[in-house]
């Protein structure tokens, strides 16, 4: 279930459409949610990375940056992330299409909220078990879901800590990484060489020794 999606222009958090379900048997209270949506949207920035999961209790948020513009959802922990960012790309690419050239020009919050249309549209035809067999076999060109990023919501907002702070620090985790296996591949071939070196000496104190014993 897609419970809340969102668009925010990134430069500066300002909504610019948004859709909500109206109502959730399940107790959560998606107000609360709406208000973190509108909070991460605000500490977004060109550094921050394009794609990224924030998860919550009972809930997960997933997001999509674009030209300078943030599509976010707030769903299932369950709802598979492949539907969810394909459903995001489709956002993406109507929503340039409708207002690419009027995003940055716009003050006023919502200014395209008559773009919850499409997004209802959308979202029901990706929600729907037919769709999602559909997609989960078409969407083969989709960003290795595994590769996204993912953090936790609430400590992201509390510590007030930017995403582009994580997303430095997962390039440094991958940098330290490679650095660890360029050094062990380095000292195994130190090792080699050591061995093979040592053997090589046996070897020609072996043939010096020989020699001098026959004559």
């Amino acid at each position: 279930m897609i419970f809340l999606t969102m668009i925010a222009r990134v430069a500066d958090g300002l909504p610019l459409a948004a859709s909500m379900q109206e109502n959730d048997q399940s107790g959560r209270d998606l107000q609360q949610y709406q208000s973190q949506a509108k909070q991460l949207c605000r500490k977004l920035n060109a550094q921050s990375p394009d794609r990224c999961t924030l998860e919550a209790k009972d809930i997960s948020f997933h997001y999509l940056i674009a030209e300078d513009v943030c599509y976010l959802s707030l769903c299932e922990p369950s709802f598979p992330k492949k539907i969810v960012f394909a459903y995001l790309e489709d956002l993406h690419r109507e929503f340039s299409d409708q207002y690419g050239r009027k995003i940055s020009t716009v003050t006023r919050p919502y200014s395209f909220i008559e773009f919850d249309t499409y997004i209802q549209k959308t979202k029901k035809s990706y929600i729907d078990s037919r769709a999602r067999r559909n997609l989960g076999s078409i969407n083969t060109e989709l960003q290795d879901v595994q590769k996204i990023m993912v953090a936790n919501i609430e400590e992201v907002l509390q510590r007030g800590e930017a995403l582009s702070a994580l997303d430095t620090k997962a390039s440094n985790l991958s940098t330290l990484s490679k650095k660890y296996r360029s050094d062990a591949k380095y000292l195994n071939t130190r090792s080699t060489y050591a061995k093979v070196a040592a053997v090589a000496v046996f070897v020609i104190t072996l043939i010096i020794y020989v020699r001098f014993w026959w004559l």
